[in-house]
């Protein structure tokens, strides 16, 4: 029984360990979110495919700023959610405490100075931490939030208020 709980210990700690390797090396959590999710707006964000019942609002491509950003970001509408999605082609570096937000400038970078491009507070709602740094990936919009007033979407560095890259939102 010894044996097997310590073979237990052994394996936890390893996956433990690898997760954390890959938070470190590429910024993507190992830990999956339910496209089912119903959680707040910073933990509701999704990975799940845009039903074919989608429509887009507005849509964009994003330019790099503090970091090379690149891809496509649109807000689409299924049913009664509002999300926040961005294609495939989507990549950026990886960075510590990573946030997609939704920002009221259309030029988020020319509100801001280079070479960090910092936002100030109230401009923005944080949609959640940044799944991945490739790849398409899904945020959903809380309920309160009116879309009209957000005019871009901008990957962010909250721990050091850096702009990573804005992709300014038109109708389609």
């Amino acid at each position: 029984m010894q044996k097997m709980l310590t073979g237990l210990a052994i394996v936890a700690a390893t996956a433990l360990g690898l997760g954390t390797i890959r938070w470190l090396t590429t910024g993507t959590s190992p830990v999956e979110i339910s496209p089912l999710s119903t959680e707040s707006a910073t933990t509701a964000s999704t990975t799940a495919a845009p039903s074919a019942q989608a429509s887009v609002l507005r849509a964009g491509t994003f330019v790099a700023a503090e970091h090379p950003t690149a891809g496509m970001a649109r807000i689409v509408v299924a049913g009664n959610q509002s999300f926040v999605e961005l294609n495939q082609d989507f990549r950026t570096d990886s960075g510590p405490d990573l946030q997609v937000i939704l920002h009221k400038a259309a030029d988020v970078l020319a509100t801001t100075q280079p070479p960090a491009y910092p936002i100030r507070e109230g401009d923005y709602v944080n949609l959640g931490a940044l799944q991945k740094t490739t790849g398409a990936q899904r945020y959903a919009v809380p309920a309160n939030v009116r879309l009209e007033q957000y005019q871009s979407v901008a990957v962010w560095c909250r721990r050091f208020n850096a702009t990573f890259g804005a992709a300014s939102l038109q109708k389609p």
